[in-house]
């Protein structure tokens, strides 16, 4: 691997848990975007609904909202990597269970939410615990910024392959056979944590109860000026700029008059953008100018989203999803990469869950929200009302990054020493 030292963007692959984790990720992000395409189209098959699909959403990633401050503590008192061989075995268990209900032929709708609504409590612990686990493998502190950005670089290549893959086997044998695929995709994942070799970087216990820490943490991040707005922004851009993925069955079927496989073809053509995005982001040697950065991927994405709504030719808009996509991934990755690049290591663990809270917490009300417009107005101009919000939200960025920079550049500063 002393090659990969000289490969600025596999650069955090030196470090030998990271490929472990790497590689076994992502194989086990394949089958998880396997199965959420196959669920949400399994829904959308059984009820024709789009306010159906905005519930599912809700539901499922709800608990994140309300759990993941809870697991951002005790990522900061107990073992990461024991926390999350626990919550990838209950994702395996759960993946083996839809496929049961689907493949036996009793599955109904009240099945899919409750499902959905175990894995959003899985995931409100995986997320941030991960999130906050990622320095604990990489020796080199300077690698941290690439090794996010290698993270969103396996979650968007898994996201171009998954929904293409889904799309092929539910028109050819069910969703069932998706959600199989899943669970088995889990042994990749629990396999590598099993053979880390890394030793637990968490703090010693502060004596006080799971809510004061709680507590401090909060106060710690909203204190904070560069963490408090990028979680503000991070949460706003989740609410409007990310909801558009829980109308792409509508899209699929009704716009443009495609089956599962021209949803699987939309899902990975933002996929393929966002995975552009993880590889331009690493190929970045620091967060210097991310700011900048993020600033100009708000406009795209909110351009390329009014474009889309507006578009009734696929041979568009897989173009114009290609861009959303990249935009939407540069605006996470990037706050991610600066947010941990400047929150003390005591409070990592809390702050990452308030990371997961604003990410992915404010996206079930974003997917009910634009399922109930939808049956009202339709999907085109949900989209089209969530990229003028957008728009504003870049407006806001933009007057307060100065503000931002301030308080950033002492912090770096002072950890370059």
């Amino acid at each position: 691997m002393r090659d990969l030292k000289n490969v600025s963007a596999l650069r955090a692959l030196k470090n030998r848990d990271y490929r472990l984790f790497f590689f076994g990720q992502g194989v086990s992000l394949i089958g998880t975007w396997m199965q959420s395409i196959a669920a949400s189209w399994l829904i959308y098959r059984l009820t024709g609904s789009a306010f159906m699909l905005g519930l599912a959403g809700f539901i499922g990633q709800m608990p994140v909202f309300f759990l993941s401050p809870f697991a951002g503590v005790l990522g900061d008192r107990l073992s990461r990597r024991r926390i999350l061989l626990v919550v990838q075995a209950m994702a395996m268990i759960q993946a083996f269970t839809y496929a049961a209900v689907t493949l036996t032929g009793v599955v109904q709708v009240w099945h899919i939410l409750t499902l959905s609504c175990i894995l959003g409590i899985i995931n409100a612990f995986e997320m941030p615990v991960r999130q906050a686990f990622v320095i604990e493998m990489i020796k080199d502190k300077s690698d941290l910024p690439n090794a996010i950005a290698l993270n969103s670089s396996i979650f968007n290549a898994s996201r171009l392959v998954g929904p293409a893959v889904a799309g092929i086997i539910v028109a050819a044998a069910g969703e069932g056979i998706c959600f199989l695929i899943n669970a088995v995709s889990y042994i990749a994942v629990i396999a590598a944590f099993v053979s880390m070799n890394v030793s637990s970087s968490k703090t010693e216990s502060s004596g006080q109860n799971v809510f004061a820490d709680l507590k401090d943490g909060f106060f710690y991040a909203i204190g904070f000026i560069p963490i408090r707005d990028l979680l503000i922004l991070i949460a706003c851009i989740s609410l409007f700029g990310m909801t558009f993925p829980v109308l792409l069955p509508v899209f699929a079927a009704k716009v443009f008059g495609g089956g599962s496989h021209t949803f699987g073809m939309l899902v990975s053509s933002s996929g393929a953008g966002a995975f552009l995005a993880t590889v331009f982001l690493a190929m970045r040697k620091s967060i210097h100018g991310q700011g900048r950065v993020m600033s100009i991927a708000i406009y795209t994405l909110s351009s390329g989203l009014m474009a889309f709504s507006f578009s009734e030719n696929i041979y568009l808009s897989v173009p114009l999803l290609v861009i959303i996509g990249f935009s939407m991934i540069v605006i996470i990755a990037s706050c991610n990469m600066v947010i941990q690049a400047v929150v003390d290591e005591d409070k990592r663990g809390r702050v990452m869950s308030f990371y997961v809270m604003s990410f992915t917490g404010a996206a079930p009300v974003g997917s009910l929200l634009a399922g109930a417009l939808s049956s009202k107005t339709g999907a085109p101009i949900t989209v089209f009302i969530c990229g003028s919000v957008c728009l504003v939200i870049g407006v806001i960025f933009s007057l307060r990054l100065p503000v931002v920079r301030e308080f950033i550049r002492p912090v770096l500063a002072a950890k370059n020493k």
